[in-house]
């Protein structure tokens, strides 16, 4: 799968929890397994890499609404592994 494909997939589950207005620090499985279960069917993952997915759609959400334009050193706060 290319990076803007999987981009696309990130995007469209962050289109979901935006439209279910759900709190990006949102820890409760139960509500997470909707999106979890929505990767799987819709883009053919298994467990693992749905909950990458849905983990990184979240991240890319709270970078996205960040009010700081310098993604590189706010991803350090978020764990996210940019260089």
């Amino acid at each position: 799968m290319s990076d803007s494909q999987y981009d696309s997939k990130i995007e469209e589950v962050s289109t979901m929890i935006l439209a279910d207005r759900i709190s990006l620090d949102e820890q409760d499985n139960a509500k997470l397994k909707k999106y979890q279960d929505f990767a799987k069917k819709q883009f053919h993952l298994d467990e693992e890499q749905a909950i990458q997915l849905v983990n990184e759609a979240f991240l890319y959400l709270k970078l996205k609404g960040s009010d700081s334009a310098d993604l590189l050193q706010q991803g350090d706060q978020f764990g996210a592994g940019f260089s």
